[in-house]
């Protein structure tokens, strides 16, 4: 998952006001007592979770791959004495754990690594090479940090299956493959993920962040990340020699033209206010110098928020793919063919009530500084289809920095570049991700189900 924002420092708020807007269940934001012993715990659980995630690292697997991946974690689940069901949804764990009368809720991890060959330089990098389903063979590595996510997952289950007196109700962990082509969650809801389990009142999820500091907590009311949708075009012409193009229809020119004119779909169509992202990643055509092809194919993503900028966005695309094409005096027979790819990511949403109370749950707990509310990201994340699948959950997903705190001071006297997420560079401070997510995810579970 990629994403930039920019970082707003605000209070958060929550008022009886705002729950009675949107519906969503209050809680309790009086934090749970004795709760500083588990920053001690998880500090002394530190050098194994440190071995676990090194080991993660080293061995990714690419998305509805993770099989060692999922093996290995679910035998850790077993062993907390968690319910463990295997393949669901491919490849997907689901470990329950029920603990009286109470609220069902449910925290995810993703498993699955990105085809990228690793050059962070760390002793541990991975090896791994493998092919991608459409047989190219490429480097694998955990770019987008979700080995940090699966070891604080694990810490987290470790944490509340040793405090069963402290909550009550029921915990659903998941451990979730393919998120990074878009399918994972969707699969496990389609293999009975909310009917063959407990069905879930709350769901929270994390996800480290490669633009904010180590340790520092960022968290979005509302829409948080993006519808994201993968378009192809096929723009059609008449093939001829590039000497003679009175005697062809070019569809690179063609193409061209609709590139140019996609723009305009944000600049002139979108309200400004209303963020959307038309971007054209790919424009191939022809084979030789003087040859004007019959096709050029041009491959987009298109980021929005809600699902009618997004139906607007996909109808403008095909207009003016059509529109382009009448203009160029391209027959009916030869309209562009345009097709979104059915791996669409729908947007994720915190409901702003939920999400500010769980952000004054962390406030509460952690220092001053280390809980801070973010702008929304154009980057995308299926934990979004969990809470589509079911508007009256209270669904929460929240960043955790990873940057060192001396690659961040060099970001900002513009001596460093920071790499992003799905950069073959990143390296995030492994342990405070997993030190800070364990502790603000057990925080949070703890409240929600709280005695």
């Amino acid at each position: 998952m990629r994403h930039a924002f920019n970082l707003i420092m605000a209070a958060a708020t929550f008022s009886s006001a705002a729950t009675a807007q949107t519906g969503a269940a209050p809680v309790d934001t009086s934090p749970v007592p004795q709760l500083n012993e588990i920053n001690v715990e998880v500090s002394r659980d530190m050098s194994g979770l440190m071995t676990l995630y090194r080991d993660l690292h080293a061995h990714p697997e690419l998305s509805e791959q993770e099989t060692a991946t999922a093996a290995k974690l679910a035998r850790r689940l077993k062993a907390m004495k968690f319910d463990v069901t295997e393949k669901v949804g491919g490849t997907g764990v689901v470990a329950v754990m029920k603990n009286g009368e109470g609220p069902v809720l449910l925290i995810r991890a993703d498993m699955d690594g990105l085809p990228v060959t690793e050059q962070t330089g760390l002793p541990f990098a991975s090896k791994v090479r493998t092919k991608t389903v459409d047989g190219i063979e490429t480097g694998v590595m955990h770019a987008c940090g979700h080995d940090t996510h699966m070891t604080a997952f694990i810490e987290t289950a470790h944490l509340l299956s040793s405090r069963k007196d402290r909550w009550q109700g029921t915990l659903v962990m998941i451990l979730q493959p393919a998120e990074e082509v878009g399918r994972g969650a969707r699969a496990m809801l389609d293999d009975g993920l909310y009917t063959r389990f407990p069905h879930p009142t709350h769901a929270i999820a994390f996800h480290d962040a490669a633009n904010l500091p180590a340790g520092v907590i960022g968290y979005t009311p509302g829409y948080t990340l993006a519808n994201v949708d993968s378009v192809d075009i096929v723009v059609r012409g008449t093939g001829g020699h590039g000497a003679y193009p009175q005697t062809a229809k070019d569809p690179i020119v063609l193409g061209a033209r609709i590139v140019g004119a996609l723009q305009t779909l944000v600049s002139r169509e979108q309200d400004p206010l209303d963020p959307a992202v038309v971007t054209v990643g790919s424009f191939v055509g022809g084979a030789k110098h003087n040859i004007i092809p019959d096709e050029a194919k041009l491959l987009l993503t298109v980021r929005s928020y809600s699902d009618e900028t997004r139906e607007r966005l996909i109808q403008g695309i095909k207009r003016i793919a059509r529109g382009e094409a009448i203009a160029a005096g391209v027959p009916d027979d030869r309209m562009p063919i345009v097709s979104v790819k059915d791996e669409f990511t729908p947007a994720a949403y915190n409901p702003p009530a939920f999400a500010n109370e769980m952000a004054g749950l962390l406030k509460a707990h952690f220092p001053e500084g280390r809980v801070i509310e973010t702008k929304p990201s154009m980057g995308g994340e299926d934990f979004g289809r969990y809470y589509r699948a079911d508007k009256n959950l209270n669904s929460f997903i929240f960043w955790v920095g990873g940057v060192p705190a001396d690659q961040m001071a060099k970001a900002a006297a513009g001596q460093l570049t920071l790499p992003s997420l799905h950069s073959p560079f990143w390296a995030p401070e492994a342990d405070k991700v997993i030190a800070t997510a364990s502790e603000a995810m057990t925080v949070l579970a703890l409240n929600i189900l709280k005695r």
